[in-house]
């Protein structure tokens, strides 16, 4: 079958948001990879001790406040919706790459937890306006696998950060990392410069900019699929982030246990992330091709029965065994490939609204689950602090995602369907 050949438009302008979206997932793990280190700096600057329960605790707490600024980040999409997909794209990378780098100066844990709160705001809002971005400007046979794609960048940018671990971070400290994210403002400029918007926007400007795009997607033609489409993500948030975050605190903590140094224990960390990135990047590459064979609905529930099985595994077996590293590692290889249902909403939340409203949707939706996904945060550090342990905590939230297999049969099934105008 001969594919619609790409032009330099839509070429250049996959790769300003595969970039975006690939230093979008860097700095998001850069969070995870210096939170130990950066902590343990940190904590007695703010009036506490820096032990490991201390370091869990207000490392769960600072995480749930940057999932906090990831669902204020809904405003995008009506921006987007009005003033166009590039412009708000530019400025979310702009947002997140300022403030990451600014983290580097942070003198304790409050502007720590401010300077994340601004990225995630930035972080947020790159998916839904890359998502919308690629899914418009992309031919119509092009863009599911377009939208699989789109999505591995998030995960080679794991693969960034962990390399950047590997030597940055293991010889010049946290700080160095956090700076490493200034680099994402190069590209906002980049994308403002010389991509366009995409001609299905252009061609519903003027409606776009007299529509009221929140009010649209709860009318009575979206108000199903936004509620569902939003327990959903919700759901893939909660299971996925908690295991993503503390992936590296509980390598060192198996690293150390088998009496790895310090150094080697971050060089191991940067090791499992790497294993992570790549299952994933596999899974994101394969959805397209299974949500065309088997439809949407069947392909986000095979996901995320893989992650409801692998979480426990590695984080409620593994993470307690006496050898327990070898075994871990290897199980974040098919969590990772489960993690890759992601990129189900970036092909199928552009198939169920028209363009006008599309960006505001694909924003509400994926920003929504990230306010329940810190108040789980917030349980998590909880039970951290409580019972000693991150193994269990994490090992729980697999049941996050039995729950949206239930959802599942309540959303909309787009397969065979085009993108609507």
């Amino acid at each position: 079958m001969t594919r619609t050949r790409l032009s330099r438009e839509q070429i250049v302008g996959f790769w300003a948001a595969w970039t975006g979206w690939l230093l979008d997932g860097m700095d998001s793990v850069i969070y995870a990879l210096v939170l130990a280190p950066a902590l343990t700096e940190l904590l007695p600057r703010s009036g506490m001790e820096a032990t490991p329960a201390h370091i869990g605790y207000v490392g769960s707490i600072l995480f749930a406040v940057f999932l906090a600024g990831w669902g204020c980040s809904f405003v995008w999409g009506p921006l987007a919706d009005r003033f166009g997909r590039t412009r708000a794209l530019a400025a979310t990378i702009m947002v997140y790459a300022v403030f990451t780098g600014l983290a580097a100066f942070s003198t304790n844990v409050w502007q720590l937890g401010l300077f994340r709160f601004l990225a995630g705001v930035g972080v947020g809002g790159e998916w839904a306006m890359a998502g919308t971005y690629v899914a418009e400007s992309w031919p119509e046979d092009r863009r599911k696998m377009g939208a699989g794609y789109l999505q591995t960048g998030y995960y080679f940018g794991f693969f960034i950060a962990a390399a950047l671990n590997y030597t940055v971070g293991a010889h010049y400290g946290w700080r160095a990392m956090f700076l490493c994210g200034f680099v994402p403002v190069i590209v906002s400029i980049i994308t403002l410069r010389r991509v366009k918007e995409p001609a299905r926007w252009t061609a519903q400007e003027s409606q776009a900019r007299r529509a009221h795009p929140l009010i649209e997607i709860f009318g009575p033609k979206y108000r199903k699929r936004t509620i569902v489409n939003s327990a959903l993500l919700t759901v893939a948030i909660i299971g996925l982030w908690a295991g993503a975050v503390y992936e590296p605190a509980a390598i060192t903590t198996l690293a150390k246990r088998a009496g790895m140094t310090a150094a080697a224990a971050a060089k191991m960390v940067s090791v499992g992330t790497g294993v992570l990135s790549l299952g994933t990047i596999l899974g994101c590459l394969c959805l397209p091709v299974l949500a065309e064979r088997i439809g949407r609905k069947a392909t986000v529930a095979l996901y995320f029965a893989g992650m409801m099985v692998t979480i426990p595994l590695a984080f409620g077996w593994a993470f307690y065994l006496k050898d327990g590293l070898v075994p871990f590692i290897t199980i974040l290889a098919f969590m990772g490939f489960a993690g890759g249902s992601f990129a189900a909403f970036s092909l199928w939340l552009p198939e169920q609204y028209d363009t006008r409203v599309r960006a505001t949707a694909f924003a509400f939706a994926t920003s929504v689950g990230r306010f329940v996904g810190a108040g789980v945060n917030f349980l998590i550090a909880h039970f951290v602090l409580r019972m000693g342990t991150l193994g269990t905590p994490v090992a729980l939230t697999a049941v996050a995602f039995g729950v949206g297999i239930l959802i599942i049969p309540l959303a909309v099934e787009t397969t065979g369907q085009t993108l609507p105008d």
